[in-house]
């Protein structure tokens, strides 16, 4: 099965032998890929039935909230933490940071960047919340609560005095360079650490 663009660079990234909690993991998909490699993968989701999923593939994977439950793991349990496509959905990011670096000393964070040039000219044109292929829902459907941007990401980073180790920006499917990230990238991933 072939790995979203987000997911694929952060699967090439992890190295073989370490361990991993993917929260928010979805059916596992990234967990089958990293166990593939050699890594120690285990997940926490939300959903029901993609825990379901992932068990029933002979995953390690347990419900959990990332707003409540990630301060039941000690502190150093992982060698990496990774949270996909989820901060935006989350009560408090600042905080679900935290505690991603709590848990592991890196944390890989991929999200959507809500100041891509196609979402400013949606609201520009038509005033409206757009709806876009990545962003694929109606204002008052979609699970975004906090709706980011590469230059928040990196403010909030700067304030807490946490480093990012590598940064990733993808535009559409394919990788996009750094210059104006904020502008051109549909998506970041950034690997955060303390330092």
């Amino acid at each position: 099965m072939a790995l979203r663009p987000d997911l694929a660079i952060i699967a090439d990234a992890v190295p073989a032998g370490t361990r991993v909690l993917d929260v928010g993991c979805g059916d596992g998909t990234l967990i089958a890929a990293l166990r593939d490699k050699g890594v120690d993968a285990r997940g926490l989701e939300i959903d029901p039935a993609n825990v379901t999923a992932a068990i029933a593939r002979g995953q390690s994977v347990v419900q959990g909230d990332a707003n409540h439950d990630l301060g039941e793991y000690p502190a150093g349990a992982f060698d990496y933490a990774i949270l996909s496509q989820t901060l935006q959905t989350t009560e408090r990011p600042d905080r679900v940071i935290e505690e991603l670096l709590r848990i592991a000393p890196h944390a890989f964070v991929s999200f959507p960047n809500f100041a891509h040039w196609r979402i400013r000219l949606a609201l520009l044109w038509n005033g409206r919340m757009p709806v876009t292929r990545l962003l694929p829902v109606a204002w008052y459907e979609t699970p975004n609560i906090h709706h980011l941007t590469v230059s928040d990401f990196r403010e909030l980073l700067r304030e807490r005095g946490i480093v990012v180790e590598r940064a990733w920006y993808l535009s559409g499917d394919r990788p996009t360079s750094a210059a104006a990230a904020s502008w051109r990238a549909e998506h970041a991933i950034f690997l955060i650490s303390r330092g």
